[in-house]
């Protein structure tokens, strides 16, 4: 009677306790997380903070480790191919995203050879011309680009990456013919707008708003479906005369597949904590980006969606991963 009681209990103590449960000494030496875009980019900065979050509330160093390349290609397959313990993480963005449709034979596939595990949060993009270029409004740029057909040019932070994607949709909208320039990261992009090397770009507004107010670039509009609180006077491209226009750059975290499922859970749990914290809140609307809190389930059902979404749009566009 008395082992039948234990396991009775045993198996309530199952039944209630958390999902992380096995994972409690979780983890227990540093844990990698690898951001396959170069250093100085949303990407990295967003990777950093919330590094610094998990390290302080896990008591183990999460170390960025910056593998830029091949429009994310690179970074992510040394992910792919590391151990699938818990103990190393992609930073991943919408990149990753419309590469399943832009790059179909890359080493890995997203899903199958990863696990989604947290968003963090979302930008709209800004597009921004060099200070010289003689256009005020995008009404303007748009007529330019129209009269000279492949004279002006756009940076980008690599093939695939969401200002490349962003740059191609605007063209197939727009009905404009513009030389697509890809760097190895958003830095080099960024120095060479700002320097006047190159026409224009798209870029994240939290990276690009500090240039727009000193007056070293000029932003012709943003391009989210409503008007960025950190740049209200600029209007959306979608306001501005490409109607229905739309794209934003979100990132998140994944594991390789394999890893397990309360390790999983654990983390999500944890980077949900983080940015429903509402001095983050605070602190990342302030800089124009907007927290993503979803569980695992809807996490995963996010990233079909938008693998579907931008399939759709490479398509639409024609874009190329050699552009």
């Amino acid at each position: 009677m008395r082992h039948g009681i234990s396991r009775v209990w045993l198996a309530a103590a199952l039944v209630v306790a958390p999902p992380w449960a096995d994972a409690q000494d979780y983890p227990t030496r540093p844990v990698r997380v690898i951001v396959p875009f170069a250093a100085g980019g949303p990407a990295d900065v967003y990777a950093r903070f919330v590094a610094n979050r998990l390290q302080e509330v896990l008591g183990q160093g999460f170390v960025v480790d910056n593998r830029p390349g091949a429009g994310s290609v690179i970074g992510t397959d040394a992910a792919a191919k590391s151990p699938a313990d818990g103990y190393t993480l992609l930073l991943m963005s919408n990149a990753h995203t419309v590469n399943e449709s832009l790059i179909p034979n890359k080493p890995y596939q997203l899903m199958r050879d990863f696990t989604p595990v947290a968003a963090i949060n979302y930008s709209d993009l800004v597009l921004v011309t060099r200070s010289g270029l003689p256009v005020d409004d995008l009404a303007q740029l748009i007529a330019m680009a129209k009269s000279r057909p492949g004279a002006l040019s756009y940076a980008s932070s690599g093939p695939g990456t969401p200002y490349h994607m962003a740059g191609e949709l605007f063209k197939a909208m727009a009905g404009v013919s513009i030389l697509h320039i890809p760097y190895r990261g958003s830095a080099g992009a960024r120095t060479d707008v700002l320097g006047g090397q190159v026409d224009m770009m798209f870029d994240a507004v939290p990276t690009m708003t500090e240039h727009v107010r000193a007056g070293k670039v000029k932003a012709m509009a943003t391009t989210g479906l409503a008007r960025s609180a950190v740049m209200p006077d600029v209007p959306t491209v979608d306001q501005a005369g490409v109607p229905k226009y739309e794209a934003t750059i979100w990132l998140g975290l994944m594991a390789p597949k394999g890893t397990p499922p309360a390790i999983v859970e654990r983390l999500n749990a944890e980077v949900v904590k983080i940015a429903s914290n509402p001095d983050v809140i605070r602190a990342w609307k302030a800089q124009g980006a907007t927290p993503m809190t979803m569980n695992v389930a809807d996490f995963t059902r996010y990233m079909n969606d938008d693998i579907a979404k931008w399939a759709r749009v490479v398509k639409i566009s024609g874009a190329k991963a050699d552009q």
